[in-house]
């Protein structure tokens, strides 16, 4: 077995661990939900096999790729790192969440996916960005993108596409 499937196999034992806790409440998407997932579980493991949202992909575990990011209460997060406990009572809007406006637009007409592994942390992470800065330089791009890692290469067009979602939205993702 491979590491990634050794992280995912971790992942899915420490989300069916239930303990004398109570169970944890968190809103998903707009949703209120409940887990009785162990409070130190990563919260993209609840997210993905509790909940059945799966847009947030596991890609190194660490925090350092950016494909699990998420949103709580409207700040990108790594949800590989993110313990359960972090989100207990507050937002948390995976892609699935997400509404569908100028990003998504900019993102098709720009051509950006590729294999789309990383996308929607990439989606995450720049709504983030657009949500706090409307009309982002090329460095506030970079800078709010550079913990996104894509394999494809994409970054330039990554940039075009937030720049793209910004005229169309006057920052709204």
């Amino acid at each position: 077995m491979n590491e990634t499937g050794r992280a995912a196999n971790l992942g899915r034992a420490a989300a069916q661990y239930t303990s004398d806790m109570p169970p944890t409440q968190v809103v998903v998407n707009g949703q209120r939900r409940t887990t009785d997932a162990e409070p130190r579980t990563p919260l993209l493991w609840v997210l993905r096999e509790e909940f059945g949202l799966t847009a947030a992909k596991y890609g190194c575990g660490i925090a350092q790729c950016g494909a699990c990011t998420v949103h709580l209460d409207g700040e990108a997060v790594r949800s590989c790192v993110t313990p359960l406990a972090r989100a207990a009572g507050k937002q948390v809007t995976t892609l699935e969440g997400l509404a569908r406006g100028p990003l998504r637009e900019a993102w098709l007409a720009e051509q950006v996916p590729q294999c789309g592994y990383c996308q929607p942390g990439q989606i995450m992470s720049a709504a983030a960005l657009l949500a706090r800065t409307p009309h982002p330089t090329d460095a506030e791009i970079d800078d709010a993108m550079a913990g996104n890692l894509c394999r494809c290469g994409t970054y330039l067009r990554i940039r075009r596409a937030i720049h793209r979602a910004a005229r169309l939205g006057g920052g709204k993702p």
